[in-house]
């Protein structure tokens, strides 16, 4: 026995495929150093995202803008250490991938300096080419819909998105391009429940939703929210966990619980 092996199996890309086949929930955190990672490892989480939101809630920013990639390197390095178990995901920062090679060399360095497993990328359009070129060069991809905060000056703020025929005929679209195009899974954030799950139930990989309903395949929610340590006003989908447990294991056991028995997000929580 290796002294530093796992508990458990790790969670790959095959094992949550086949929880959404089996249609067993799939539960998300993002994680941004050891020790965090290594609770969330132990409490029965599935995937680990080293989100551009810690330009927020670690950073202090007002928006995910100014994140870098040796940012996002550097935290998920940490988030190595702690987790081995759950599958872990960079997202790549905005300007991170104006054009296909520029992507992947930026891919590259998540997966080889942060030792993560997969790769997030924000929005469509041009996206669909990079997400192509990452694939076809052995990269996971995670595509993300919806709000997009990387856009959050281009869209006017932090708004739902797909609401509108038109947009939802656009995200249903953008959805089954970056199926095609080779992604493995899908988040989408503040996309209305209904058009979430329709999205769901066409596409064959695994959907994660944040402020998209209990339709999708699984959730995830910034740690921090999770925990109610989040400064300033709380999106409307975000729970805290903390409140009625004792501990911050106990927070994140009642949240995975609360996943995967269809009770988080409920309907007030669901736009």
């Amino acid at each position: 026995m290796y002294a530093n092996a796992p508990a458990a199996a790790p969670v790959t890309l095959r094992t949550l495929a086949a929880k959404k086949a089996a249609g067993e929930k799939i539960c998300a955190l993002t994680a941004y150093d050891a020790s965090f990672a290594s609770l969330f490892d132990t409490c029965d989480v599935d995937v680990l995202l080293v989100g551009d939101s810690l330009g927020n809630v670690v950073q202090g920013r007002d928006t995910t803008i100014p994140v870098t990639v040796d940012h996002i390197v550097y935290h998920a390095m940490c988030v190595a250490r702690g987790a081995r178990r759950c599958l872990r995901i960079g997202d790549m920062p905005f300007a991170s991938y104006p054009d296909p090679a520029t992507g992947f060399a930026n891919a590259a360095r998540m997966m080889v300096e942060g030792d993560c497993a997969m790769v997030k990328l924000e929005g469509a359009g041009h996206v669909i080419d990079v997400i192509r070129y990452l694939s076809d060069r052995d990269v996971a991809v995670c595509a993300h819909l919806g709000l997009t905060p990387q856009s959050v000056h281009k869209l006017g703020g932090y708004r739902v998105q797909g609401r509108e025929e038109a947009a939802a005929k656009r995200l249903r679209e953008d959805a089954l391009a970056a199926q095609d195009a080779g992604a493995q899974m899908l988040v989408m954030e503040m996309v209305p429940a209904a058009l979430a799950a329709e999205v769901t139930q066409s596409l064959r990989i695994p959907t994660i939703g944040i402020g998209a309903g209990v339709d999708c395949d699984g959730q995830i929610l910034v740690c921090y929210d999770l925990l109610g340590i989040t400064p300033g006003k709380r999106p409307r989908f975000a729970r805290n966990f903390l409140r009625g447990n004792d501990t911050l294991e106990a927070a994140v056991r009642a949240y995975v619980a609360a996943v995967r028995d269809k009770s988080f997000p409920s309907a007030a929580e669901t736009y």
